[in-house]
């Protein structure tokens, strides 16, 4: 911004150098960049605050050196030669959009003689970088770079119906601007219209059909207040960029119009004009003052300096800002309309501080209570199941929590899916009610890009709606598909299966100590007929697993077998695990018996397992499966389980004798249960390898 030093004086009682102006702006914050001398005149070029509009004209910056120096603003007046006229009686002004413009006002000039401005006028119009034109545009600018708000003269003639209408562009209308575009209007902008036509970008730029010329008579001045974002919108989508445009969207003083209209008038009548009486003022709904409380203490807490409750006053006082003391130490501060930036105590501290000086506040670190972080269990067990995960070769991957109508469809979750307000795409207007259609589209994903092992997990939230509303649960899946691994020289790659998902989920509840769990069949939508099971830790269903039933696989153009499990993270770590206990190495021998037995086809390992288990055998120290066959040998009806059982005692060594009869009551309790039968030959005393 260019500052004239003549123009300052204008505005300030009192005499001041160029190198105090200076060393004053910098002081509070506004740097000087530049300075050029012009005919007798010091111009400085000034980085004002990007949040501070009222300093991008003189009047501003006088402010702001008024109270760093300690000197008086001037009053100026502004006088008139009216006619006996009203504003009303000869032009009528109508806002359409209050939102757009929530304030417009305007005065006619008659009889002006529009020709070339005075000397005094061109040479502050030349200090910052314009040429003169004609009075009327000269003051207009004058009026601008004064006060920082901007103004518009009309050719009153030019006029349709002596009606100035603010409203919205129609659809098709075009505006031939002051500088040669010719814009298309599109319904979003806002338009200075008459009864025909617009004749003005609001608050951007006027039109060539209502410009001021030298054969101009009578001249209409607009000054308004505009919505910053309206204009900042219109300017970008016009590809235009105006003094006017610049300072309007960044908050113009919604006070001001009536002074800035009578202002423009007052520097046009010398040139031979009366303005009209009482100038059009439209305001449907004036804003109430912003009030904001300012604490004391708070001013040492954000500075880190004791600051004295005078200065303060004094200082807030001296910025025109309405102080009232609520109580020792406590103001409630009104803030004037030209300071658009104050709007929470902080923002009164940054003033306290910018006139105390900078320099003032102590360069040091502020001592800061820590606040233990609250325990998170939960997170606490994430923590474990991720090094376990990764130990089997899966790798974390991180989803959306977004989903969409036919996703949930498809996977038939049986959960009400909560729908976004504002989607950001159709493919994104739910939130998800399982983790595994993000899986199932990072795995297609890989697996288009050549990747064959694909073992990934996810955990985050699931998003459900139930009678209580809307619910979220934490969650585990887990995908597995193609190979476990990357091809390797030194070992052939295995192929992934259901049984090398079930085995992670197993070792996965152990190392939580989710002691003892099950396996259950049961069918799940999204997994083959057959091939689902439900795993249950204390009787209650905490996931499911198996192999995804082709319908989906399709969908996401997965060819292969894939297989895939779900775990209720939050129900399961709700649950009380085993308790952790110590047990010393055994110092005694293991007998270790593998034995071979047939049993239905419809009887499942969970089972037998459970069955042995409720044998009161203490010796039995671990019991599991070790092999399975089926072939000619073996009737259709059956399947040969071999089992590896193994006995210790923990103060003594076992004798032969006593495993063979904790081996018998386990013989009988499955013949008993299952009708299970020793398979010929399928004994075998690990002593000896002898059948």
């Amino acid at each position: 911004m260019k500052i004239s030093l003549n123009w300052l004086k204008e505005y300030l009682d009192g005499d001041i150098s160029v190198q105090t102006a200076v060393e004053a702006l910098e002081r509070i914050g506004l740097m000087v960049e530049g300075r050029e001398e012009k005919d007798g005149d010091i111009v400085l070029e000034v980085e004002t605050y990007s949040n501070r509009p009222d300093t991008l004209g003189h009047l501003g910056m006088a402010r702001e050196l008024a109270v760093a120096l300690g000197l008086r603003l001037k009053e100026r007046n502004w006088p008139l030669s009216e006619l006996a006229v009203r504003t009303a009686d000869l032009a009528d002004v109508q806002i359409l959009d209050a939102d757009l413009c929530p304030r417009y006002c305007g005065v006619v000039v008659k009889g002006i003689k529009v020709g070339p401005s005075p000397a005094w006028l061109q040479k502050r119009i030349e200090s910052m970088g314009l040429n003169p034109i004609n009075n009327v545009v000269d003051v207009s600018n004058y009026v601008l770079f004064s006060t920082s708000h901007p103004i518009h003269a009309f050719d009153l003639d030019k006029i349709a119906g002596a009606r100035v209408i603010i409203r919205r562009a129609k659809k098709g209308e075009r505006l031939l601007c002051l500088d040669g575009t010719d814009l298309s209007l599109a319904p979003d902008m806002l338009v200075i219209a008459d009864e025909v036509k617009p004749i003005a970008l609001a608050g951007v730029i006027g039109g060539q059909a209502s410009a001021v010329t030298e054969e101009t008579k009578d001249i209409f001045i607009e000054s308004a207040y505009f919505n910053p974002v309206s204009v900042r919108l219109t300017r970008k989508a016009a590809g235009l960029q105006t003094d006017a445009s610049y300072r309007f969207e960044r908050g113009a003083d919604i006070s001001f119009p009536p002074q800035a209209a009578l202002m423009a008038a007052s520097l046009l009548t010398p040139f031979g004009g009366r303005s009209s009486r009482e100038p059009a003022d439209v305001f449907p709904l004036p804003p109430k003052k912003k009030e904001i409380i300012l604490r004391h203490r708070r001013i040492t807490e954000l500075l880190g300096v004791q600051v004295d409750e005078t200065f303060v006053q004094k200082t807030l006082t001296d910025l025109e800002l309405g102080v009232e003391q609520q109580q020792p130490g406590v103001w409630r501060v009104k803030a004037p309309s030209w300071r658009v930036d104050l709007d929470r105590e902080a923002d009164l501290i940054e003033e306290v501080a910018r006139f105390y000086g900078y320099e003032k506040v102590p360069s040091v670190v502020p001592s800061l209570q820590v606040v233990d972080p609250i325990p998170d269990k939960s997170r606490e067990k994430l923590d474990r199941v991720r090094p376990l995960l990764f130990h089997y070769g899966f790798n974390e991957v991180i989803n959306f929590s977004f989903s969409d109508a036919d996703r949930e469809r498809l996977l038939a979750t049986g959960f009400e899916a909560i729908q976004i307000r504002n989607p950001i795409s159709a493919k994104a207007s739910l939130l998800r009610t399982n983790i595994l259609g993000g899986l199932l589209e990072t795995a297609a994903w890989n697996k288009n890009r050549g990747l064959d092992a694909i073992q990934i997990f996810e955990t985050g939230n699931v998003y459900f709606r139930d009678e209580r509303g809307c619910r979220e649960r934490l969650t585990l899946g887990l995908l597995s598909t193609g190979m476990r691994e990357e091809p390797h020289w030194r070992q052939k790659s295995r192929e992934a299966d259901f049984f090398h998902l079930k085995g992670v989920c197993e070792a996965l509840l152990q190392q939580l100590r989710y002691e003892p769990f099950s396996f259950e069949k049961a069918e799940h939508p999204c997994f083959e007929p057959g091939s689902g099971l439900a795993m249950a830790y204390k009787e209650e269903k905490i996931g499911y697993l198996g192999l995804v039933v082709g319908r989906i696989r399709e969908v996401f153009d997965l060819k292969q077998p894939v297989c895939a499990a779900e775990i209720d993270l939050e129900l399961l770590f709700g649950k009380q695990p085993k308790p952790f206990t110590y047990e010393a190495v055994a110092k005694y021998p293991a007998i270790v018996r593998d034995v071979s037995l047939l049993v239905p086809r419809d009887v499942s390992y969970q089972d037998i397992c459970k069955a042995i288990e409720k044998l009161p055998l203490p010796i039995l120290e671990e019991s599991r499966l070790i092999d399975l066959y089926s072939g000619e040998s073996v009737p259709k009806d059956k399947i040969s389980l071999s089992f590896r059982f193994v006995y210790r005692h923990l103060q003594r060594t076992l004798l032969a004798e006593e495993v063979d009869r904790a081996e018998q009551q386990v013989l009988v309790q499955l013949k008993r249960a299952f009708g299970a039968q020793l398979r010929e030959g399928g004994k075998i005393d690990n002593r000896t390898g002898k059948n």
